[in-house]
């Protein structure tokens, strides 16, 4: 790799070392491929966020190429050589494949450009790697090395702003975010994943072209979303957002968090408030970072703005906002194409976050412990986390108290379960003997009596047989 900064070749230095290492382990993989494409007339060079990564010493084996091959040609190329291949973005201008267990990806030399009437970009294709460099997001991401030569292609200063951790863009901002406005998302991403500042002039333009995220796909702002949520470092990524108002687009909840509160009525702030619970929720996590996790807590307080209420004793108030919460999420949620699955989980989390306060000194009854984890169901270790990190008074003795309770209530549910079957609490007759003994056929009876029966397990724990026999008979003489 030839020197691309004279100015600084100490810098470099470092980097080469860190990236010749790199790149020695893929090199068996990458060279092969190379060399594949050389002698079929086509260049080859490794790209964007690959070398990025080789450069900071953490390249995996997500493998990303660029080439003046179209994508038959490197279809032609691949096939016989991977060991798995898919076509699924070659619409795109990439052909995917596998080989000896690195996932690579191969784009032919292209640029995307977005008009105000389409979701989707539009793709050319060009010749020349530099013209393909300068129309990607950003200068750290807009470096190549040709293979199998090993040259270094750095024609837009990537190097040096990678040194100086800084997102800039090859061309004007304002070009690139036209060209893709998701690229505004991905550089609050890359802050808060990289750690890296964002350059002045790219705020700038990010604050002034915040609405053209409206023309991005649903799907495609929320795996941009994802990727910022579940990166090490959220919070700035989130600022980030907020204050250049495209999280007024993307998830207006959280900039309203943000609440005007005055001498006579005052309380803590509850976008800052949700901003630390979301980072203590991700020092609860244990091993891979939890999405449910994570929303759960980011969402957890959208329910305030609404019901926020100015006592008359100088207090406010934001009643059933769990409630109201619950239901903003699940809409915002659905707006941005989460699953199914996903929305049910984070909203209960959110509609539940409230539920342990409930709890005061101790005093709950077994029957409202039976409740709480029926309520969470597979979701109670993440409530768990979720309760704790809500805590973020600075009063240590409050915050002593609250974990205090809180370890009680966990030890309550778990003497309980060594008692009975917490985790999949039912009734102690199953439809069919509720028919047998009321010798009746099938029908809304057996769902009401069902109901009846699980109110009395969840009251009152397990019952014997005979017990739950002459308590479902007396609720059924009753009804008749």
């Amino acid at each position: 790799m030839p020197n691309a900064n004279e100015d600084n070749p100490s810098a470099l230095n470092q980097v080469q070392r860190r990236a010749v290492s790199e790149l020695l382990r893929v090199s068996p993989v990458a060279d092969d491929l190379a060399r594949r494409f050389q002698d079929a007339g086509f260049s080859l060079a490794l790209v964007g966020g690959s070398v990025r990564d080789a450069l900071l010493g953490r390249l995996g084996n997500d493998l990303d190429f660029t080439t003046d091959a179209r994508p038959d040609d490197v279809l032609k190329i691949v096939r016989p050589w991977a060991d798995s291949v898919w076509e699924v973005g070659i619409a795109f201008g990439t052909v995917g494949c596998q080989k000896a267990g690195y996932q690579i990806e191969v784009t032919t030399y292209r640029s995307e450009a977005y008009d105000r009437t389409s979701r989707k970009p539009e793709v050319s294709y060009g010749d020349c790697i530099e013209d393909d460099l300068v129309r990607r997001d950003f200068t750290v991401n807009a470096m190549a090395v040709a293979l199998p030569e090993k040259e270094f292609v750095d024609p837009y200063g990537g190097l040096e702003d990678l040194a100086a951790r800084v997102l800039r863009t090859p061309g004007t901002p304002e070009e690139s975010f036209s060209d893709d406005p998701l690229r505004m998302m991905r550089a609050a991403r890359f802050a808060a994943q990289l750690d890296f500042e964002v350059a002045p002039e790219v705020v700038a333009a990010m604050t002034a072209m915040a609405e053209r995220i409206e023309i991005v796909s649903a799907e495609r702002v929320r795996d941009e979303f994802n990727k910022l949520i579940l990166s090490a470092n959220p919070r700035r990524g989130l600022r980030l957002l907020v204050d250049s108002g495209i999280a007024g687009y993307v998830v207006p909840e959280l900039p309203a968090l943000r609440l005007e509160s005055d001498e006579h009525h005052k309380h803590k702030d509850v976008y800052e408030h949700s901003l630390t619970v979301l980072e203590q929720a991700m020092d609860l996590e244990e091993g891979e970072p939890d999405l449910v996790l994570r929303l759960a807590a980011l969402l957890h307080d959208i329910g305030k703005p609404r019901t926020r209420r100015f006592e008359q004793d100088g207090r406010v108030s934001f009643h059933h906002h769990e409630v109201v919460g619950a239901k903003l999420t699940k809409k915002r949620m659905t707006d941005l194409k989460y699953s199914n699955d996903m929305i049910k989980d984070v909203s209960l989390l959110v509609e539940l976050h409230l539920r342990f306060h409930g709890y005061g000194t101790g005093e709950w009854t077994d029957s409202a412990v039976r409740r709480y984890v029926r309520d969470a169901g597979p979701q109670l270790e993440r409530l768990h986390k979720l309760t704790r990190s809500d805590c973020t008074t600075r009063n240590k003795r409050k915050a002593g108290a609250l974990s205090r309770a809180y370890d009680g209530l966990e030890e309550r549910i778990a003497q309980l379960k060594e008692q009975e079957e917490l985790d999949s609490i039912r009734p102690d007759l199953d439809g069919n003997q509720i028919m047998d003994i009321l010798g009746i056929r099938p029908g809304p009876e057996i769902g009401k009596a069902y109901k009846f029966l699980l109110e009395l397990r969840l009251e009152n724990g397990p019952m014997e047989h005979d017990a739950a026999v002459a308590a479902l008979k007396e609720w059924w003489a009753a009804q008749s």
